[in-house]
């Protein structure tokens, strides 16, 4: 019986697992080499981790590695149904409350290596995170593409740390009420993406569709629907996806470096979003949240189980 000690936590909704011991042995010197022995060799123990029955499709796992680097406090890999994630806004934020929760963390900054770069976050005395996520750009705007069922679509392709079609709502309104029309919208939208083969940049596969549109709350700058890989929606408002729109607003001077964005997910939880301009055109996004400890137990992996390796996708 093979048992892996787990922290659970939510980052305003949407779910993390963070694995701090008995992770897979993983090849490789730098932490993209690792992430990719681990899409490659240990895809069993990924979708055991996250997947049915121990997990759930909104589920986003990630390992808790030691860093090569002395100056940051963990190396992360982070995954989900599907596969291997570059980077997860969410899952830094509950990463950083996950360090607090087990005594190796204070309030202040710290920074934690991802396989896309390091990300710097801070725990503000009062629990909320914020995190600076990777450089982020926006890479094509108002691309139009013929949706089977929908007709045509106009969205911009940005990067925040994992590759965003992002277009307004075309008419859905962005309740929970309406979630089986956004899930086929949306997935036919990354339908159609993948059969023009329009992809991001050096061809970075475009696996997450946002939706925005007004928000419930004017307190609010908008509201997000966001499609993960696979079929499974953020209850977030989506840390990689926010960084993404930022990036989408500065591109066109629609948001100031410094300015305070709110973004209001589709369940009506909230992050608060700035940023400051970097290299070229692209901005240094810092997302701020809150992150719950929801359990701190024991996965067990019972050999003689059919579904020892989750129920994949």
């Amino acid at each position: 019986m093979r048992r892996v000690r787990v922290i659970d936590s939510h980052t305003e909704g949407e779910p993390t697992r963070v694995v701090i011991s008995r992770a897979p042995e993983l090849a490789g010197t730098t932490l993209a080499e690792k992430a990719n022995d681990f899409r490659l060799n240990a895809d069993g123990f990924r979708s055991g981790v996250v997947c049915e029955p121990r997990g759930a499709d909104a589920v986003v796992g990630a390992l808790l590695l030691p860093s090569s680097n002395p100056q940051n406090a963990a190396d992360v890999i982070f995954f989900n149904n599907v596969g291997v994630l570059g980077m997860c806004g969410h899952g830094t934020i509950g990463i950083v409350r996950t360090l607090q929760h087990l005594g190796k963390l204070q309030p202040g900054k710290l920074t934690l290596g991802t396989p896309v770069g390091d990300v710097g976050a801070q725990l503000h005395e009062d629990g909320r995170v914020t995190v600076w996520n990777v450089p982020s750009y926006r890479y094509r705007s108002a691309v139009p593409v013929q949706v089977e069922g929908f007709g045509e679509v106009v969205g911009d392709i940005a990067y925040g740390g994992n590759w965003f079609f992002a277009t307004k709502n075309y008419g859905h309104e962005l309740e929970l009420s309406n979630l089986d029309a956004l899930i086929r919208f949306t997935s036919g939208i990354r339908a159609t993406l993948e059969r023009e083969r329009i992809a991001g940049e050096n061809g970075g596969h475009i696996d997450h569709i946002e939706l925005f549109g007004p928000p419930q709350d004017p307190a609010n700058n908008s509201r997000n629907f966001v499609l993960c890989p696979g079929l499974s929606y953020d209850r977030s408002p989506c840390g990689t996806g926010l960084s993404a729109k930022m990036a989408c607003l500065a591109a066109e001077g629609a948001l100031d470096e410094g300015q305070t964005w709110r973004q209001e997910s589709v369940i009506g939880s909230i992050f608060e979003g700035s940023y400051r301009r970097t290299e070229g055109e692209k901005i240094l996004p810092a997302i701020t949240g809150r992150a719950y400890i929801t359990a701190d137990s024991e996965l067990l992996f019972d050999p003689e189980d059919p579904f020892v390796e989750g129920i994949r996708q």
